[in-house]
């Protein structure tokens, strides 16, 4: 049986912490007491979980949810899912929520006056192939101003989470755009400390998954855990 790597934490500051000053809501949302691990029961690893049975033909596809095509520049997305051995994580849901090419959420609680793209919902799901592949046919998100300090913008971003084989073990993460120059403006960004760490936020530019005349393409990989992890929200 061949052996298995040794698994290693990450290093300090190639996750985001829980408080971080630049990113005023965590000063009311971070712990102000040490973290306390609570055991996974067994009812929390059989309880109900999102199953294959969730995850629809077309899910994937945010271009083709409507009447009509989303407004914005196409894009396909996709990579693997990664353990810290480099091995894939097949069998796993990828939620996927955006804003619009306007930058603006379908939410009621999003009141910027960018306008609502009625073609474009702004979320997908898909499941990781045996290989950790996945992919999703989107419109690459517009920025948006967020009120967090002075001129604050947020930069085009994609969040994505992962669900395991329990509620519990969802990560959630967000994807940026490489040559972006609001990223050296945006605390949540930057609030991975570690430059190196911070840069597997950011897509590349993926010649091979791009669409001729059509789209193009970014490749965005999702490492789960050990010193190469994509950095996640706490």
């Amino acid at each position: 049986m061949p052996k298995l790597p040794q698994y290693r934490r990450p290093l300090a500051g190639t996750q985001p912490e829980y408080l971080s000053p630049a990113y005023e809501s965590t000063r009311i949302r971070s712990p102000s007491q040490p973290l306390i691990i609570l055991p996974q029961t067994l009812s929390e690893l059989t309880g109900p979980v999102f199953g294959h049975g969730h995850v629809k033909v077309g899910d994937s596809d945010l271009t083709r949810q409507h009447a009509g095509a989303p407004q914005g520049e196409r894009m396909v997305l996709g990579g693997r899912v990664l353990d810290d051995g480099g091995r894939p994580v097949a069998n796993t849901i990828i939620e996927l929520w955006q804003c619009n090419a306007a930058g603006r959420y379908q939410h009621k609680k999003d009141l910027h006056d960018a306008p609502l793209d009625p073609n474009f919902s702004g979320a997908g799901r898909t499941m990781t192939d045996a290989h950790g592949n996945y992919q999703f046919i989107t419109i690459k998100p517009g920025a948006y101003p967020w009120g967090n300090h002075f001129n604050a913008w947020r930069p085009a971003h994609i969040h994505l989470s992962l669900f395991g084989p329990a509620f519990v073990t969802r990560l959630v993460t967000q994807l940026y755009f490489p040559g972006d120059p609001l990223l050296a403006f945006d605390p949540i960004f930057n609030s991975t400390a570690d430059e190196k760490a911070r840069q597997r936020l950011v897509a590349t530019f993926d010649w091979e998954r791009t669409v001729p005349g059509t789209a193009l393409g970014y490749r965005f990989d999702i490492i789960l855990r050990g010193r190469d992890a994509t950095p996640m929200e706490n």
